[in-house]
């Protein structure tokens, strides 16, 4: 087990590698004998120990991973195809080779089982759609006044994280009330040890001002100690401690002192006032209720941290067909808590066959026992049946967004003319200024909204960066030779089923054009551009590939959609232009020299002043600098003089 109470993934951690292989059966087209064949010659080799295996399609590309309590008994199973679903067949007929990983448990197996299949994100298993990761609150401990902030990704900084929050906007209020409930500051370090007076988040009482001392570290450290005790539950606690505080200072008419105690009882009134379910008493618990209509299953989940609601969210797994609630549901935990750490109380709306597997894998990551039940009465209950209501609800409404999708898929097929709805639409769009930090920038829908996992950005580098139409030559040069490289068969997922260029009739061009090079010509290419009314929205003309242009009224709910579209890679490669021109901005011409990293090029400016400084030095400068050492003076200075 790693240190956060999960195996490592198979390449990283031989401790789990006691029996690994893989068997590979020719044969490249679905054919249930050749995969039970596969499964067979596999089958040979088990024994009946705890692990996970990996059903392999001719590609190699993962079909399905699961776990076993004993793998030679588990496997078996997918050789007597009589009784397996028709799902099951279908993934036995294309499974050509298989990999087996054994592990020390079958606690150990779940958990090794969701890492997999978060990093494969297989066709066959069940998946939860939602690549972001939650944000936390964390209260650094690496300086002598910590910062408090939103954090998301791996917990690596020194300090106590108190999450997950359901939502950025969750952990945006919530901080922004603990700013003024224990004045704790948010600025970087670096904005910290620059500053000679108070910002103004001390003006708005938000801030205690340690950076310019109007608060001692003991004070500082007081103040921190509030806020972790807040955030662990102890917030009546608190309370009662500030109302004290507040009648002492106004029964010796101290009254600024009683007024600034006030506030901050006000703003933990408000953290505590603003939750939409009443966890009082529950401690630190999430709970989850599924819902399903139609084959689609739905999971509500509500996080409780020290007897406060941090937020809910409604999640949506998919590849769920032919599966029954429980089976869905243990599948949704094990992946939900393949990141986020789990509580030691976690509720459940039905009894789940593994519960106890489930927490016993849950167990290492929680630093202890977790408790995984049905709840049957009182307030728990009463929640259970909040979170019930609000998976139904939200299932619901996810259905008649789902029709309108539908609704709206069919109306931009026959639209622009395509043979059927589009699953996967690409947008492309370039950014520069007068030709500066240029790139072309693209992002991808699908039925399900925006994927922002796919999307991508160029630098553009042979293009004259002034002349969009060959920079968008250039973007569709690279982005197809490459789909044409790496997935030629296009059935790996690279290729679109309609592409949108912000743009008009020279962008389109260049785009046909492109791909006409390329010998692609059944990629359907649309162009959208302001008609001769700009500034007018609704007077979009779209051109295609033959010259001839259409418009949709300035009220159709499709417009709408396309603009979103727009609109959303706009955004995008704004957003990436100026993170170049920012880099671009700061960068020094030491950034060039090898070996020169970010502390030997502060120590060289600090010394010389200057790039340019550094680039007259004499060799004998170069060493007496400090923090250089001998052959790093020697490289600035053949990298300056390569003559000798």
């Amino acid at each position: 087990m790693t240190k956060a109470g999960r195996p490592d993934l198979p390449n990283s951690s031989e401790r789990f590698n006691e029996d690994r292989a893989t068997y590979t059966v020719k044969g490249s087209q679905p054919d249930l004998e050749a995969g039970i064949a596969a499964i067979r010659e596999v089958l040979a080799t088990l024994r009946p120990k705890p692990g996970v295996y990996r059903m392999l399609d001719a590609r190699g590309d993962v079909l399905y991973v699961g776990k076993a309590r004993a793998l030679k008994n588990r496997v078996a199973n997918y050789t007597q195809v009589e009784r397996l679903p028709l799902r099951l067949k279908r993934m036995v007929s294309q499974t050509r080779a298989m990999t087996i990983v054994t592990t020390n448990s079958e606690a150990e197996a779940l958990l090794l089982e969701a890492q997999l299949i978060k990093r494969y994100r297989p066709p066959y298993n069940v998946l939860l759609r939602d690549d972001k990761s939650f944000p936390f609150i964390l209260l650094r401990a690496d300086h002598d006044f910590p910062r408090i902030t939103k954090h998301r990704g791996a917990r690596k900084a020194k300090g106590n994280y108190y999450g997950p929050f359901a939502s950025a906007g969750s952990v945006n209020t919530t901080i922004n009330a603990l700013q003024k409930l224990f004045l704790l500051r948010s600025c970087t370090d670096s904005f910290f040890s620059r500053r000679d007076r108070p910002c103004l988040l001390y003006q708005i009482k938000r801030c205690s001002a340690p950076c310019v001392g109007r608060i001692d570290a003991a004070g500082y450290a007081e103040l921190v100690g509030e806020a972790k005790d807040f955030l662990g539950g102890k917030s009546s606690a608190v309370q009662a401690k500030l109302n004290s505080q507040m009648e002492t200072a106004a029964a010796n008419l101290d009254f600024e002192t009683a007024a600034i105690l006030r506030d901050r009882l006000r703003a933990a009134t408000f953290i505590q006032g603003s939750q939409a379910i009443n966890a009082e008493g529950l401690g630190s618990a999430d709970i989850f209720a599924l819902a399903e209509k139609g084959g689609t299953f739905g999971v509500q989940a509500f996080f409780i941290r020290g007897g406060q609601n941090w937020g809910h969210r409604a999640f949506f797994p998919s590849h769920t067909e032919g599966l029954s609630g429980e089976e869905v549901l243990t599948a949704f935990l094990a992946q939900f808590y393949e990141e986020v750490p789990p509580p030691r109380t976690i509720l459940v709306d039905r009894a789940l066959p593994e519960a106890a597997l489930l927490a016993e894998a849950f167990a290492g990551p929680a630093g202890g026992k977790v408790e995984l039940s049905v709840p049957q009465r009182g307030d728990r209950r009463r929640l259970m049946e909040q979170a019930s209501r609000n998976a139904v609800e939200a299932l619901e409404r996810r259905a008649a967004e789902s029709g309108t999708k539908a609704r709206l898929g069919r109306e931009l097929a026959e639209f622009l003319e395509l043979p059927e709805p589009p699953q996967r639409i690409e947008v492309y769009d370039n950014s520069h200024i007068q030709g500066t930090a240029a790139l072309g920038a693209m992002i991808v829908s699908g039925p399900d909204g925006f994927i922002k996992g796919q999307y991508r950005k160029w630098n553009i580098k042979t293009a004259q960066t002034n002349d969009d139409f060959a920079m968008m030559r250039e973007v569709f040069g690279r982005r197809f030779a490459r789909a044409q490289d790496e997935d030629p068969d296009r059935d790996g997922g690279m290729w679109p089923d309609l592409v949108l260029i912000d743009g008009g009739k020279g962008q389109m061009s260049a785009a046909r054009d492109t791909l006409e090079e390329l010998g692609i010509e059944d990629v359907p290419l649309i162009a959208i551009a302001k008609g001769s009314h700009h500034g007018r929205e609704g007077r979009e003309v779209f051109h295609f590939p033959d010259g001839r242009e259409k418009m949709l009224p300035e009220n159709s709910p499709l417009l709408f959609h396309l603009q979103r579209l727009r609109d959303e890679v706009h955004r995008f490669a704004i957003g990436a232009h100026r993170d170049k021109r920012s880099r671009a901005i700061t960068a020094s011409p030491l950034d060039e020299i090898p070996g020169i990293g970010p502390a030997r090029k502060r120590a060289l400016l600090l010394h010389f002043g200057t790039a340019s400084k550094v680039r007259a030095a004499a060799l004998e400068d170069l060493q007496r600098a400090p923090g250089v050492s001998a052959q790093v003076a020697q490289a600035v200075y053949d990298f300056y003089h390569p003559g000798g």
